[in-house]
């Protein structure tokens, strides 16, 4: 039976939910809470890939190949069989493959490399003092347009903006004597609906692009891609993103809102105050950003010249160079070298023992990560043995040529699809991990790179996260807004995001079509929008 949460999500006359709408989220909660963790869903799939290969196998399911004679991995009878894993065969590469496909599987050293130098900036306070000082220095007009865009840059290191910025913007709209749950929608639409957007790379960048490198080798094994892919294109959504949350906040939701209740806050509301950077952390900021300064410099000597040892040994460009492909190294240096002087300057950081406590706090946090990469490599792995994601891809590249969905309107779809999806799989990586198999091979094939393929895809997974009640964060947000309104249930706090979600698929959907198709604009250094075998 679907719950009936309508008691808790009654309509108010500042615009709260209708009963239908409440039922309609009560829905989509009740559907999410059937599926099992994450951890255990890679397992079942697994599972359910290695039975479902021993049944298509034993009826010898194939199709023909469309990629050329001659082309690496094609068969000389120009077929692509499903390759059953129930078979001695089969059990032996599952049992003597286990550990490679861990320890293989492109995210995880990536992800885990990058986090380690993001760590220091984190536990040295550089990213907090940062954050706090762009967000409460601005100007009473800038500051919502601040805070939107402030949530952004801190996908960086996401955790803080949930923790860090989200709540400080509550506080930020309430001393301006506006509605502080505005300043908190805000924030929450910077942080999660705008999760792809920002103006440097960060952990989720290598994390995808290796999902989506093992799922482009299905179609082409020598395919790569890097983490900068869709760097052009998340660095100009950052100014668009934000430009569209601001509007949102000020145009939809603070009206929506009215004037702030005091009443309807908890007790502990005026004890609340801003943290604004001391003399100190403001001295500590300069000083990183001296040595962030620094750091590019000596980076832009090995590139920009075209004599630089880090461009492409034999075309000396930059497109498939070594800095290009060692891109997470230089994660790590840029946010590891100005974390440690600002703490070094703060006093957070006195020595390097501080700098490995920081590093080792992060990694004892991965755990679950790490969990989750296990299990969901072995099922990338199955995947790729049985040729099963091969085999759907090109049954769904010919059904969408069939319907005559072959051109840019595909994306449409897919980018609605994947929001869709999102509501129920929160997590990014889980997400991509299960859908990218299937997808980058079906869109190669109808000649799309898969590097614009992972932007679409970013869209639709970031846009639905503020009106996902499966998104890992969530919970805590509804906690935070509770405080500004005592008797606030989900529904309402969905209500109030859906906005967001509502304008930012369709305008980062535009954006992209602008970008991709009409300027016809690469979405990251060295990414074609076609692909061609």
């Amino acid at each position: 039976m679907i719950p009936d949460n309508s008691n808790t999500h009654s309509a108010d006359k500042n615009g709260g939910n209708s009963g239908l709408f409440s039922r309609f989220l009560s829905t989509v909660e009740w559907l999410g809470n059937l599926l099992p963790h994450p951890v255990t869903l890679f397992a079942l799939l697994s599972v359910f890939i290695v039975l479902l290969s021993g049944v298509l196998g034993y009826f010898d399911i194939a199709v023909a190949d469309p990629r050329p004679e001659g082309a690496k991995g094609r068969e000389a009878d120009g077929m692509i069989e499903v390759i059953s894993l129930m078979s001695a065969e089969g059990l032996q590469r599952i049992v003597t493959g286990l550990v490679t496909n861990f320890t293989g599987f492109a995210p995880l050293g990536t992800v885990l490399v990058a986090l380690l130098g993001v760590s220091v900036a984190e536990h040295s306070g550089l990213l907090s003092a940062a954050m706090r000082a762009l967000v409460v220095n601005a100007s009473k007009r800038a500051v919502t347009f601040a805070i939107v865009f402030a949530g952004i840059i801190s996908n960086t290191a996401s955790e803080l903006g949930y923790v860090v910025l989200i709540p400080l913007a509550a506080m930020i709209f309430h001393s301006l004597g506006r509605h502080p749950l505005a300043g908190l929608a805000a924030a929450f639409a910077g942080v999660s609906a705008g999760y792809s957007a920002n103006l440097l790379l960060g952990t989720v960048d290598p994390l995808l692009s290796g999902i989506t490198e093992a799922a482009a080798h299905m179609i082409d094994p020598d395919y790569t891609v890097g983490p900068e892919v869709n760097w052009y294109f998340m660095f100009v959504s950052t100014f668009v993103v934000a430009t569209m949350g601001a509007l949102v906040t000020e145009k939809v939701v603070e009206p929506r809102l009215g004037k702030f209740d005091e009443a309807d806050a908890t007790d502990d509301l005026a004890v609340q105050s801003m943290h604004k950077p001391t003399a100190l952390e403001k001295k500590g900021l300069v000083w990183a950003g001296v040595s962030f300064l620094v750091v590019c410099g000596i980076l832009a000597l090995t590139v920009v010249p075209e004599s630089g040892i880090l461009r492409h040994p034999e075309t000396g460009a930059v497109p498939g160079s070594p800095f290009l492909k060692g891109i997470v190294a230089f994660i790590f240096v840029t946010f590891a070298v100005p974390g440690f002087v600002y703490g070094k300057i703060t006093g957070t950081m006195k020595n390097d023992k501080d700098v490995i406590n920081a590093m080792a706090k992060s990694m004892g946090a991965m755990g679950l990560y790490i969990t989750l990469v296990f299990f969901a490599a072995q099922f990338v792995a199955f995947f790729k043995w049985t040729n099963l994601g091969t085999v759907l891809a090109v049954k769904g590249a010919a059904l969408l040529q069939a319907v005559g969905l072959d051109g840019p309107s595909v994306f449409i779809l897919f980018i609605l699809m994947c929001g869709v999806v999102n509501l129920s799989l929160g997590s990014a990586s889980a997400q991509w991990a299960v859908t990218a198999p299937i997808f980058v091979p079906m869109l190669m094939l109808i000649g799309y790179s898969p590097e614009v393929i992972q932007a679409a895809y970013r869209i639709g997974d970031s846009v639905t996260n503020v009106i996902a009640p499966m998104m890992s964060y969530f919970g805590l947000i509804l906690a935070m807004a509770a405080k500004y309104k005592k008797d606030l249930g989900m529904g309402t706090l969905i209500a109030m995001m859906l906005p967001y979600s509502m304008v930012f698929i369709v305008g980062w959907t535009i954006l992209f079509y602008i970008w991709v198709f009409l300027l016809g604009m690469p979405v990251g250094p060295g990414a074609a929008t076609y692909y061609q075998p």
